[in-house]
């Protein structure tokens, strides 16, 4: 009864302090402004069916994606494996299922065990790549001190987590046929049953690994619960909507801002009657101005840094890093968060997602080609954030780059981006 006791303590402080957590992330996002993402509901499910549960877009990476599917499909898999856990845990029972499952508990056990050595064969060489040969992608500047340290860790927990799985069932096994009392005969162990050979014959000791391997498990999955919501791996809750919501019109078309285009129209038609309202700021200076939809792009970041490997203004050496503008945005985002639960509401605090957190050299970088949009696992749009900033520094500050003042002029000198009057818009044909 003690150990029970103390089970659900665990398990009951675990969920409460993971939706404590998890209800300041939703707070987070609201922060942001309306955007209407509930439109053609059969194409958002068909979208996200194929490409946060399928992981169709991981596969234009075939070896990465092969791994991440060991890892996916391991990893939530096993974890089905945690009602049973958590049944065992609050009624002191023992493999309860199998009582229920039957034969196919069999099944189920050998497919977790499967599943779980892929999980730890994938985590181990995902470790080698990033550590070893030290992919380039994986290696870059925005991922030095916390990123890289918070990869590191979340493989070495789910390592360990399977690790465990697999050790405490081979105890498990081991106890059934010495006919321990308790352990019934139950269970096919097709990786397991192969540590058998390197634990002890004495049924105390091995009550004890197995047992200790059981808490290890179940308080080590409970504390990577909880862990989720400061790390990136958060991805594998968030994905789902993410995809949900993608923006369904074609990456290309750009909308310009209500407000504005009101402004334009009464500009051009006096007849019209004036604006109703009046927009406090045009484009995006900080994260309340960004839609609730990319802020929650910002917490569904990976982190993998296709986006960037992808971006030809990187590939030349430009500042521009798309991951970074998500990892920013989500740092700032969390340290409004702070001031909010510090103040009761947001005091200004001098700072801002643009200057503070993102550069004017990287947003000028950008050549809006789309390719970090396309190229993300999970439907991430980065360039929606800094054309965002773009429209900031423009109309609210007229801050451009030089080159991007003159295309301005000649565009209200000559109706177009060049510098030649429209009467020699032609003279190129007398060459």
């Amino acid at each position: 009864m003690i150990s029970q006791l103390i089970f659900g303590i665990i398990f009951i402080a675990a969920i409460i302090l993971f939706y404590k957590n998890a209800s300041k992330i939703y707070r987070n996002i609201k922060l942001g402004q309306s955007v209407d993402r509930t439109d053609r509901a059969g194409e958002r499910i068909k979208i996200m069916l194929l490409v946060a549960f399928g992981q169709k877009k991981m596969f234009k990476k075939p070896i990465p994606a092969i791994l991440h599917l060991f890892v996916y499909v391991g990893f939530c898999i096993i974890n089905i494996e945690m009602l049973e856990i958590v049944i065992d845990g609050l009624f002191g029972s023992h493999r309860v299922l199998s009582n229920v499952l039957g034969g196919f508990y069999d099944f189920l056990i050998f497919s977790f065990e499967i599943l779980a050595f892929l999980a730890l064969l994938g985590c181990v060489i995902f470790m080698i790549r990033r550590n070893v040969l030290k992919i380039k992608r994986l290696n870059q500047s925005e991922l030095n001190n916390w990123p890289k340290t918070d990869a590191n860790l979340i493989l070495t927990a789910e390592i360990l987590l399977m690790a465990a799985f697999l050790i405490m069932n081979a105890a498990d096994y081991k106890l059934q046929t010495l006919g321990a009392a308790g352990y019934h005969s139950v269970g096919s162990f097709p990786i397991s049953s192969y540590l058998v050979g390197i634990l002890p014959d004495s049924v105390s000791n091995l009550i004890l690994i197995e047992r200790f391997a059981w808490w290890f498990h179940i308080i080590g999955v409970l504390a990577f619960l909880n862990y989720l919501p400061i790390s990136k791996h958060l991805h594998i809750i968030l994905a789902f909507p993410n995809t949900y919501f993608t923006r369904l019109e074609p990456k290309g078309e750009f909308k310009n801002m209500a407000s504005v285009t009101e402004e334009v129209k009464v500009m051009l038609d006096p007849s019209l009657p004036p604006p109703t309202g009046e927009a406090s700021r045009f484009g995006v200076k900080d994260v309340q101005d960004l839609t609730w939809k990319n802020l929650l792009d910002a917490y569904t970041c990976t982190e993998c840094g296709r986006c960037t490997s992808a971006c030809p203004a990187n590939m030349t050496g430009k500042l521009l890093s798309p991951r970074k503008i998500m990892m920013d945005t989500r740092d700032r985002l969390e340290e409004v968060g702070k001031n909010i639960d510090k103040n009761g509401s947001f005091v200004d605090d001098g700072k801002g997602l643009l200057d503070t957190y993102i550069t004017r050299e990287e947003i000028w970088a950008c050549t809006t080609c789309n390719a970090c949009v396309e190229q993300c696992p999970v439907n991430i749009n980065p360039l929606e954030i800094i054309v965002g900033l773009r429209q900031f520094a423009v109309m609210e500050e007229s801050q451009a780059p030089s080159s991007i003042n003159n295309m301005f002029s000649n565009l209200e000198n000559n109706g177009a981006p060049w510098k030649y009057s429209q009467a020699d818009r032609a003279n190129w044909t007398n060459q």
